[in-house]
């Protein structure tokens, strides 16, 4: 019999195996070290000409591999927006693996029906209007890429050029934005219109968020037909919001397609009377989310909603016999950058059944309060400065004593193990973030990041 034969006689052990790994690592995260510093790297080795078979393999990923994976799932990995996963997610993530479903075009299973639900949900869980559909991506950034490549499409629309079938040609496009995630500029080099042509609109004093004024007169004054605006429901440092209500009606005024990057500060809509801070998103042509921040679902999981599917279709379609299957249900594969597709729906799926609206709710209150005490303690102390008011999830600090090496604290942070913290910017100065997006994080975590900051800036 072949290893391969023998290994698929032997799956329930196999899988039993694997499944108390999975377990045991699971139930070890609060424990377990945070970050795993140095580059590790695996044994050198080649190719073996004759496979060892799934258990010695697996014996082998025990031994040589998890001993230097992160604790990234847990919950004092504050670098970043990490979310973790929760029970049922990992488990759904199983599922997917084990029954293979390729997402691509309907009509020999129901995953594209299940996907179909998933974003139904997702609108609700968002309260966003029934005339967006979406799709789902492989994260932020191929959300943002359909979010660009719509926008490019909206605009040589309106200059007769279908630029999806024809190329970009001489159709002229502006995309004005005031502080675009770099997932934002990678889309841009993507679609043909260049990182570095984005029109950087001014920021408000002390903020990230757009001055809307200055994007009124860099509107008026450009002589493009074309225009995009990238707007942001939370940046990744400051956690701002655009004015979108305002942005949107110049937008409407300037016949530019608005695009607005909510990657996790969309989550902000569950937080009771914070609606606010999203107010006009509804009036949005296109928006990006990621499932795996505040969500809680493995990577790779990121949201594309747009009121435009037909833009949608005209971007991804491709034509092909073997994929022309006459069905009510949605073709994702011309939703989507990806032909073949994952199922990536089926871990969203089982955990908002599993945990609802209101489990959701619960983990973004629970992680925004988190953030104002770690901010609360900043304040107090004579160590460390808050360099902007938490508004959200995120906290920008930096210490208070300028002699103080930034780097080498947030290295000693970060080596200690029991938390994992990343650098950012605030108004030309170093800082150091703290980011909050895990269903397992709690008040005691806090109070221990708490404690290893004092005991480090003493140090």
């Amino acid at each position: 019999m072949s290893q391969i034969k023998n290994d698929l006689e032997n799956i329930t052990s196999l899988a039993d195996a694997v499944a108390k790994w999975c377990s045991d690592f699971q139930r070890e995260l609060p424990t377990r070290p945070v970050a795993v510093l140095g580059n590790p790297q695996p044994p050198q080795a080649q190719l073996q000409q004759q496979g060892l078979g799934a258990e010695q393999a697996f014996a082998q990923f025990v031994a040589q591999i998890a001993p230097s994976l992160s604790g990234s799932a847990g919950p004092r990995y504050l670098g970043f927006v990490t979310g973790g996963v929760t029970p049922a997610a990992m488990l759904a993530d199983w599922l997917v693996s084990a029954t293979d479903q390729n997402v691509m075009v309907p009509g020999d299973s129901i995953s594209s029906a299940v996907e179909q639900q998933t974003i139904e949900w997702l609108l609700q869980l968002f309260a966003l209007p029934e005339n967006f559909t979406g799709t789902l991506t492989t994260g932020a950034t191929s959300a943002n890429i359909l979010g660009l490549l719509c926008a490019r499409q909206h605009c040589g629309d309106q200059q007769g050029v279908d630029i999806a079938r024809d190329g970009i040609g001489d159709a002229k496009i502006d995309v004005f934005s005031a502080c675009p995630h770099a997932s934002s500029k990678k889309a841009m080099a993507f679609i043909g219109l260049g990182r570095d042509s984005i029109i950087t609109v001014p920021c408000l004093a002390e903020s990230e968020a757009m001055d809307v004024p200055a994007l009124k007169s860099l509107l008026a004054a450009s002589n493009s037909p074309g225009k995009v605006v990238i707007a942001s429901a939370g940046t990744v440092t400051g956690t701002d919001f655009d004015d979108l209500q305002q942005i949107a009606q110049l937008c409407k005024e300037y016949q530019a397609w608005l695009h607005v990057d909510a990657a996790f500060g969309l989550f902000s809509r569950l937080l009771t009377g914070q609606l606010s801070l999203t107010a006009g998103i509804e009036h949005a042509d296109s928006i990006t989310c990621d499932g795996h921040k505040w969500l809680n679902v493995p990577y790779d999981c990121g949201m594309f909603f747009t009121k435009h599917p037909e833009t949608l279709q005209q971007v991804c379609s491709v034509s092909a016999p073997y994929l022309d299957i006459s069905n009510a249900l949605p073709a994702y594969m011309d939703r989507s950058i990806e032909n073949s597709r994952r199922f990536r729906a089926l871990p969203v799926w089982l955990t908002l059944k599993a945990y609802g609206l209101e489990g959701y709710r619960n983990i973004v209150t629970d992680n925004c309060d988190q953030a104002a005490a770690l901010a609360n303690w900043l304040e107090q102390s004579a160590d460390y400065e808050l360099l902007t008011p938490c508004r959200l999830n995120v906290v920008v600090f930096k210490p208070n004593n300028r002699q103080r090496d930034i780097k080498k604290l947030l290295t000693s942070l970060n080596q200690s193990g029991q938390v994992y913290l990343t650098p950012g910017m605030w108004n030309g100065q170093q800082a150091i973030r703290a980011a909050f997006s895990n269903w397992r994080t709690s008040m005691q975590d806090v109070e221990i990041v708490c404690q290893l900051l004092a005991e480090k800036v003493a140090e």
